[in-house]
């Protein structure tokens, strides 16, 4: 399954009318879960975070090249 880098982010039975929102929901969303965390929490609920998604993304081709894109812009 190839990489999907454009905006995709949506809620079932939701309607938008500006293509930027669903992913300002997803940030707001973000940040409201590491609200009130230490910086050793929040290191924590994003290793846990990556893991969860990339077990539910579950394709190794898929996960090595978002591996490969996150790194570039380190």
């Amino acid at each position: 399954m190839p990489l999907n880098t454009q905006p995709n982010f949506r809620e079932a039975g939701k309607r938008y009318f500006q293509t930027f929102s669903p992913g300002d929901d997803f940030y707001e969303l973000l940040i409201d879960t590491h609200r009130d965390l230490s910086d050793d929490q929040s290191a924590m609920l994003n290793a846990r975070l990556v893991l969860l998604l990339a077990n539910h993304i579950g394709d190794i081709g898929t996960l090595r090249e978002a591996m490969r894109i996150a790194r570039e812009g380190v």
